[in-house]
């Protein structure tokens, strides 16, 4: 057998067609039962067998931790993605329902003769409620100051609403049970003043 026919072999890893290539040469048996390849002797063959590729154990392992690590990169920017929409959903919804108590506030009537007890002064602290909207709870904390002009909140008994011409309405609203914590950075608020108009 000539050296180009060994190299060859050696190239196709022995299989059993390559074999059936040189069915002519006398020095090769084709044993298509077993797959095994002989040329003269056993170290011959040996020789030309033993540079068959393929992937090692180690080699596998390595890929599939690179293939690991990179599944493990979508896996958090996936779930990055989805609490910071989570997020935006849950500050959409507090400016909604923000929006809804400050027109209530807007359409309560504040005149010389009469003044809607939704705009009574409060004290510091102010009124607290919770409302529910698509499943989440929201808690709106309403402060009216009967007196802007000072650094205090006056509220009806400092000074009552028939003698003060304008009101400072903060209102504050939260999630009530924030999921994930920091939504408790989500809060919106408003501050507003009323005139007394006719």
């Amino acid at each position: 057998m000539s050296v180009r026919e060994v190299s060859i072999l050696r190239d196709n890893a022995c299989t059993t067609n390559d074999m059936r290539r040189f069915s002519g040469n006398k020095e090769i048996s084709d044993f298509t039962n077993r797959n095994q390849v002989h040329i003269g002797n056993s170290s011959e063959a040996a020789a030309i067998c033993s540079n068959e590729s393929g992937f090692s154990l180690i080699e596998t392992t390595i890929a599939l931790v690179i293939i690991l690590v990179a599944l493990l990169g979508v896996f958090f920017t996936i779930t990055f993605a989805i609490t910071y929409n989570m997020g935006n959903n849950s500050r959409a919804q507090t400016v909604a329902v923000l929006q809804q108590e400050v027109e209530r506030l807007r359409s309560a009537k504040f005149t010389p003769g009469f003044t809607d007890p939704a705009l009574y002064g409060t004290a510091a602290a102010g009124t607290a409620y919770t409302t529910t909207m698509n499943g989440q709870t929201f808690s709106v904390t309403t402060v009216i100051d009967n007196d802007p002009s000072t650094t205090a909140i006056d509220d009806e008994t400092t000074v009552p609403s028939s003698g003060t011409s304008f009101k400072e309405i903060t209102v504050t609203t939260v999630l009530a049970n924030p999921s994930p914590g920091w939504q408790t950075a989500v809060p919106a608020k408003v501050v507003m003043r009323r005139v007394k108009s006719n």
